[in-house]
């Protein structure tokens, strides 16, 4: 603990767990350290992490003081390492993530060193809860056909899976079926303080904080628990015990007062905070909700606003510990002990909400609650929000302004199980209560279930042509509707339950009604959504579904009743009774007392006790059926078309090579301003003429079985083929064409003829076979998007050891590094068309060992008539560490030496 003696701050604290270890803020602040008071809870969290893993090192002292010193009004681009106690996956981005732990064991049994030293150095846990789809609805089979269609579909990375829950230390699967990741998290996985073991032996305890390979990962901040998304390379880095870098961000304080009138719901309350902050603008900020508001806001509705940090473009959206967050851990079976120290920890730190605390925020917003609307966004983001009321003025103006339809609606006459019905334009095709926001909430799913129970006495039911799904959180939703006999209403109107994951937010909707599907194709309708969801970004709920709306469950039930977006449903009857009287939605919508009544009788300790027992936690039988082997070492299945080894480590040295010059390298994409990650990163369907889908017919795969890139993340085959070929992506090299083409300049006898447009893969592979090493040259911002890990990888597989650019996103530019890429900027001024480079040169790129950070580099480039430009860049190697990273030839290489060493 020497380490930390200037600062003379470890103190303890007492428990009913024990006596605790506290790294004390209030002793950092009395040694002269900052002005700790007056800091946002958020931060202070972000301290305590840099100040209890200080090593003089990747953690400086300057780190802490920069933090401890923050001031929100000037906050300045200050990047700080930060260490998360802990890493949560969900598994179409976890699964990389345990391929390159599994390649780890592999490298390090090539090595001859004890393999059993390859493990989480921090707690992981992976939710299998992104693989299972709407294929059937509508019956009480919907859940047990989902189900078996989904381990049909992921068998092999089902196994892969099983085998590392049982073959490392510190990671744990959470089985299919058993919720959304991120309500799992809230109700099960958080501890909102953690402890562990100090370097000194001693027990200390710390802030429970995570990176998750999922946006959404901030709904855990409705618990008090620092955590965003990331992407799987920096996942990987926090679980192999490195830090991960970031900007000290400005924090916007939101003030909340008042309560939720009656009628409004949370999924209504978000919706206003969505659009509040994304007008003000929060992109890479904390925001930090306070407020007399929270005192009485429940935390599910917190983990509601958290949860859509993403959509209004914040970091995080982070809510204090207080009594409330107590109370939930209580309810939902967390130990009295636990709790306890949660309390006693929060309070010594300065983590506990107060309301008269004087701190300092970068802006603020503030927002009386009881001005809250019933309100849905969209047509197709997430921050257009639109009141109930003005919805179908809004839905008919956007029909003729986007699509060219402000005349008459088309129809078509469809037979749907023997029922005529006419399908219009407007047309809700899909209602669907989905997705963490809102299946994480009790309030707005009593709710819905309290619709359908008063539509259901009316006589209502849902329209023929509208596929409805209800995809819970957890199981405990189940518990809870069933114990209210909610569910038999909800079935009655088609809401059973069809699997317990994410569906129709992420494109798991499954298929339309075929004879939907078919008129809205033969016919050009304009089919919707509505959905409990947070994203609706064009395209992204079903290829055959335009305008997509968010809305409360209540709200989606009430859709599914309508059957149209052309309805004013706070003014026009939802329909008629079984005695032909007009029915309004008012009629069917619960009070709050109606709704908190059966919240207070029926959701229950004991359910959530019963779901996360072990006993619980086996998951179905036919995850129990999964068998898997013993060996430390996972058995690469070369027939495998889902997990595969990657050949990171594979002829990896055990002693490090020092930096030699890139020598001799070709141009194999030249990209304009703006290329984002998700131009790079393989994404979306497989087409069967691409280089990834001829690998795939190669190995025997018929297309209808091809799935998707995300859920082929695990093979590198694959991965590697669709990396730079998105359908838009237009490479300045094969001008005139869109998606992964090229033109090859390299030698002849390779496999591709010089001067040949063809796929970027397998101009990538001719080059390799010739012994080339590949550049990238690019404009502004080069990086920016979230699909981050593959992006990285992608780039590093293809050949790519150089990426010159006017200017990089701040995490795509440090993947890069991560992988052994080296990242140039152009001097300030200069760029790839000031410079004259057409893509057809060679290039010399003089780094060597001897380094440093941000660094001046010399590049030349000798044109195809033997003249050459020379220009100076910056070496983005930012930090010491990063240069230790590059020369290992990346970080999993980093820490794959010192473990064997």
């Amino acid at each position: 603990m020497a380490k930390l003696d200037p600062f003379k701050v470890k103190t303890t604290i007492d428990t009913p767990e024990g006596s605790l270890g506290v790294y004390s803020l209030t002793k950092l602040a009395e040694a002269g350290v900052g002005q700790i008071d007056t800091l946002p809870y958020s931060i202070k969290v972000l301290l305590e992490a840099c100040l209890r893993n200080l090593d003089g090192f990747a953690i400086t002292e300057d780190h802490v003081k920069a933090i401890a010193n923050y001031d929100a009004t000037n906050v300045g681009e200050v990047e700080i390492p930060f260490k998360p106690g802990r890493v949560v996956l969900q598994d179409f981005t976890g699964v990389p993530a345990v391929v390159d732990l599994a390649a780890l064991r592999s490298a390090m049994a090539r090595f001859g060193g004890d393999v059993q030293k390859v493990n989480p150095q921090v707690p992981c846990d992976l939710v299998i809860d992104h693989s299972v789809q709407v294929d059937k609805f509508g019956s009480d089979k919907a859940l047990e056909l989902n189900a078996q269609i989904e381990f049909e579909r992921n068998k092999e990375r089902y196994e892969f899976l099983k085998w590392g829950q049982k073959s490392f230390e510190n990671f744990q699967v959470v089985p299919p079926a058993t919720g959304i990741v991120h309500q799992v998290n809230l109700e099960y996985l958080a501890k909102a303080v953690m402890t562990s073991a100090d370097d000194d032996g001693s027990t200390v305890a710390y802030p429970d904080s995570l990176v998750g390979t999922d946006s959404h990962t901030t709904m855990i901040n409705g618990l008090g628990v620092v955590g965003w998304g990331v992407g799987g390379i920096e996942a990987e880095a926090v679980m192999l015990g490195q830090p991960i870098y970031m900007l000290i961000p400005e924090v916007v304080g939101f003030k909340l007062t008042g309560e939720l009138a009656e009628g409004a719901t949370a999924t209504d309350l978000v919706l206003t905070v969505t659009q509040m902050l994304r007008k003000h603008g929060v992109v890479g900020k904390f925001v930090e909700f306070y407020g007399p508001g929270l005192a009485s806001m429940s935390l599910p509705d917190r983990a509601t606003i958290a949860n859509m940090a993403p959509e209004y473009g914040a970091t995080m959206g982070f809510f204090p510990v207080d009594e409330r967050t107590l109370e939930y851990m209580e309810k939902t079976g967390r130990s009295a002990d636990r709790i306890a120290t949660v309390e006693a920890y929060c309070k010594a730190q300065g983590l506990w909400r107060d309301d008269d605390a004087k701190i300092t925020y970068t802006a603020n917003l503030e927002l009386d609650m009881g001005t809250v609307q019933p309100s849905l966004a969209g047509p197709k983001r997430p921050q257009d929000r639109v009141i109930l009321s003005e919805l179908q003025g809004s839905w008919n103006q956007h029909k003729a302004t986007t699509y060219g339809k402000p005349g008459p609606v088309e129809t078509a006459e469809i037979t749907i199980d023997g029922e005529p019905c006419t399908v219009a334009d407007g047309a809700v095709v899909i209602a669907a209560i989905t997705s963490c926001t809102n299946t994480s909430n009790p309030s707005v799913l009593v709710a819905a279930g309290l619709v359908a129970r008063k539509a259901r006495a009316l006589g209502l039911s849902r329209k023929p042509w509208v596929k409805t799904s209800l995809a819970p959180g957890s199981r405990v939703v189940t518990d809870y509707l069933d114990k209210a006999d909610l569910s038999g209403d909800l079935d009655a109107l088609g809401f059973q339950t069809v699997g317990y994951g994410c569906t129709t937010c992420i494109g798991n909707s499954g298929p339309l009604i075929p004879e939907v599907a078919e008129a809205v194709k033969s016919s050009n309708l304009l089919a919707g959504a509505v959905l409990s969801g947070n994203r609706n970004f064009e395209g992204r709920v079903n290829p055959l579904v335009k305008p997509s709306y968010l809305a409360s469950p209540p709200l989606v039930v009430a859709y599914a009743i309508a059957g149209t977006l052309d309805i004013d449903l706070a003014n026009d009857p939802i329909g008629k009774s079984a005695d032909g009287e007009d029915v309004f939605l008012k009629d069917i919508w619960p009070s709050m007392d109606e709704i908190e009544a059966i919240m207070n009788d029926c959701v229950t300790k004991e359910q959530f006790l019963n779901r996360y027992s072990a006993e619980g936690l086996k998951g179905p039988q036919s995850w129990q059926d999964v068998a898997v082997t013993d060996s430390a070492v996972y058995d690469w299945d070369d027939a495998s078309t889902y997990v595969q080894e990657p050949p990171f480590f594979v002829d990896m040295p055990l002693e490090v090579k020092p930096i030699a010059p890139i020598t001799g390298a070709r141009v194999l994409v030249k990209a304009a301003d703006s290329v984002t990650t998700d131009h790079i990163s393989p994404a979306g369907a497989i087409d069967p003429q691409t280089p990834g889908g001829r690998y795939l017919l190669d190995k025997g795969v018929a297309q209808a079985q091809f799935n998707s890139y995300g859920s082929r993340r695990g093979n590198d085959r694959v991965m590697t083929r669709g990396t730079f070929a998105n359908i838009r992506m237009r490479n300045e090299l094969a001008p005139g064409t869109e998606g992964g083409y090229t033109t090859y300049m390299g030698p002849e006898g390779h496999g591709a003829t010089p001067g040949e447009v063809g796929f970027i893969f397998d101009a990538a592979m001719a080059y390799k076979s010739a012994g080339v090493p590949l550049v990238v040259l690019a404009g502004n911002d080069y990086g920016m998007g979230s699909s981050r890990d593959w992006a990285a990888k992608g780039t590093y597989l293809l050949g790519v050891r150089a990426v010159i650019a006017e200017s990089f996103e701040r995490i795509h530019r440090s993947n890069l590094v991560f992988m052994g890429v080296l990242p140039l900027v152009f001097a300030d001024g200069q760029s790839r068309e000031s410079l004259g480079l057409t893509g057809e040169e060679i290039f010399e790129i003089p780094v060597t060992d001897d380094v440093k950070p941000l660094s001046s580099l010399t590049v030349t480039a000798k044109k195809p008539d033997g003249s050459t430009v020379s220009f100076e860049t910056t070496c983005r190697l930012d930090t010491p560490v990063e240069v230790e990273y590059y020369r290992n030839g990346g970080i999993l290489h980093t820490v794959l030496r010192n473990m064997a060493k």
